[in-house]
């Protein structure tokens, strides 16, 4: 499809700015909103001339399924075949909020939607901007309003940078609560399957169902080509930035030493290096340079994607980032770092 080129507007939500944004949905456009988890890239999930523009505008691979975003529950009956048991007990449980189900497809909703998938990826967003613009009833599909493949926006300001001129609008919702793209499961099958770690950790989700929750394929390790991804984040380049990224694995004084060497070896070849990691490791290696994702895991995954996003804009081409454990919200930081690193990974 070709790309249109827009004269890109930026407006705060509000009940005007949300007029127009509904405007533009159902006159088939895109408009780039607001969620707790990151900033979207919208279009009327039911209309099939519109979905395609999302794919151009990213440059986006077609066999990546997209998000359906809905205000509440009972619209689930115009998008899903059927709702399992194990679904309705997370939507009880984590709706509105930054869970994605994969639940059995209904026929109304186009292939292009789902990248020709007999299921159909669903959440209801707890974020009051999104949650404005979806009573209006519009359906919205929506990855990241992100470049493909770089670091997912969390600032109105990120998505200005990557798409300003290829959309006719972007709503300033402020920064992303969470910051990482919402926790994908797999309810359509006999049994619960994380296809992607987010805010809803995979112990929240054992803890609701009463059951293990199998971790998908891909999920922690490079998904083959031959493979169809059953959500997004699982297959294509993911989360990158401009600079070389390598990720250290490792506790206390062998990590700090792993980062240091690497740092120095890098800065004497020439090199612009940076640290990603905890204030408290930044501390130790100063006065090496380095960006702050504050002081525990929650605050990394807020500030992870802004991080990658300014060691661009800050001149660096390579960064050093520390790796956490895989408990909790752990997970999805690792997921994300991962495929940051293109599953470079130094062990200390």
């Amino acid at each position: 499809m070709p790309l249109k080129r827009y004269e890109t507007k930026l407006l705060p939500v509000n009940e005007q700015s949300l007029r127009l944004a509904e405007a533009l949905l159902r006159g088939g456009e895109l408009v780039g909103l607001p969620t707790e988890t990151v900033y979207g890239l919208g279009a009327d999930a039911l209309n099939e001339q519109a979905v395609p523009k999302i794919y151009a505008a990213k440059g986006r691979p077609q066999d990546n399924p997209l998000i359906v975003h809905i205000y509440e529950s009972g619209q689930l009956q115009d998008l899903a075949a059927r709702v399992p048991d194990r679904a309705q007990r997370l939507i009880e449980r984590f709706w509105p909020g930054p869970l994605t189900l994969i639940l059995p497809k209904h026929d109304r909703v186009p292939d292009c939607v789902t990248a020709g998938l007999p299921t159909v990826a669903v959440r209801c967003p707890s974020h009051e901007g999104a949650r404005a613009l979806l009573r209006s009833g519009v359906v919205i599909a929506a990855p990241s309003a992100n470049l493909s493949g770089r670091p997912s926006p969390t600032t109105a300001q990120h998505v200005w940078h990557d798409l300003a001129g290829r959309i006719p609008l972007i709503l300033d919702g402020g920064p992303c609560q969470v910051g990482l793209e919402s926790t994908v499961v797999d309810v359509s099958r006999d049994r619960a399957v994380l296809l992607r770690p987010g805010g809803v950790t995979r112990e929240m989700l054992q803890e609701a169902l009463g059951e293990e929750v199998a971790l998908g394929k891909g999920v922690m390790e490079p998904l083959a080509e031959t493979d169809k991804p059953l959500s997004p984040g699982l297959k294509h380049t993911h989360y990158k930035p401009k600079a070389r990224v390598l990720l250290f694995l490792g506790e206390g004084q062998a990590l700090r030493a792993g980062l240091s060497a690497a740092f120095d070896r890098a800065a004497a070849e020439g090199q612009s290096p940076v640290l990603l990691c905890q204030d408290g490791l930044a501390k130790d290696l100063a006065p090496r340079a380095s960006l702050s994702l504050g002081t525990d895991e929650q605050q990394m995954a807020a500030r992870l994607f802004a991080a990658l996003r300014e060691a661009d804009e800050l001149g660096h081409d390579l960064v050093l980032l520390q790796g956490v454990s895989q408990q909790g919200v752990g997970l999805a930081v690792m997921n994300r770092a991962l495929r940051a690193a293109g599953f470079e990974v130094r062990r200390c």
